[in-house]
């Protein structure tokens, strides 16, 4: 038996207690004076806050997500190390990052990040209840008749594995697997950083 076409999804702990509290604090005066961000949230039916659509300088505006970039950097470069890419000529760039707040019944739907390589999320907040990530097989659309998996079927043989983030984690995963970030089922916010890395020649 082999295991072929391996998909890797990476989980580390990032930097201590102090940077953790640190972007808590900031993304909550980000949240309330980000006001296009917000105009945008409630355009667009968005279940919390993000600033996805409104601000792309957070590692410049805010040192706390500065801080933050040079864990994100190394731990993006460990990721493609592991994923034997030839980085010879190459480099990555971090050319993405915001940050999600999310409150009782928020999500986020299937989606995967094109123009990317390399995806993540940086957990600040992470609530008893608070939704899971969902990733999903890239391979699903086509198994067709595929029976069902028994019960006792192993992760690495699921259709769909969820994952519990921890807060102080980073999760890193190639931006075209398709994921989706399920319901919170507590008042309190879960509070993340997301992220996109995309090669650039060296």
């Amino acid at each position: 038996m082999r295991q072929l076409f391996t998909t890797l999804i990476e989980e580390i702990a990032v930097g201590d207690a102090a940077l953790r509290e640190s972007l808590e604090r900031a993304i909550w005066v980000l949240s309330e004076d980000d006001t296009a961000g917000n105009d945008w949230c409630e355009r667009e039916g968005y279940p919390g806050y993000t600033s996805y659509a409104s601000l792309d300088d957070l590692p410049q505006r805010f040192p706390e997500v500065g801080a933050l970039k040079k864990h994100l950097d190394k731990a993006a470069a460990k990721y493609a190390k592991a994923l034997h890419w030839d980085m010879d000529s190459l480099t990555l760039e971090l050319d993405a990052i915001w940050v999600n707040v999310l409150g009782e019944g928020g999500h986020h739907s299937g989606h995967i990040h094109p123009g990317s390589v390399i995806s993540g999320t940086y957990y600040v907040c992470v609530p008893e209840g608070a939704g899971r990530i969902r990733f999903e097989d890239p391979r699903l659309a086509m198994m067709m008749a595929a029976p069902q998996l028994t019960d006792t079927a192993p992760e690495a043989a699921r259709r769909f594995v969820y994952v519990s983030p921890a807060e102080g984690h980073c999760l890193l995963w190639e931006s075209w697997l398709r994921h989706e970030v399920m319901p919170s089922q507590t008042e309190e916010a879960r509070i993340s950083v997301s992220f996109n890395y995309a090669v650039r020649p060296a």
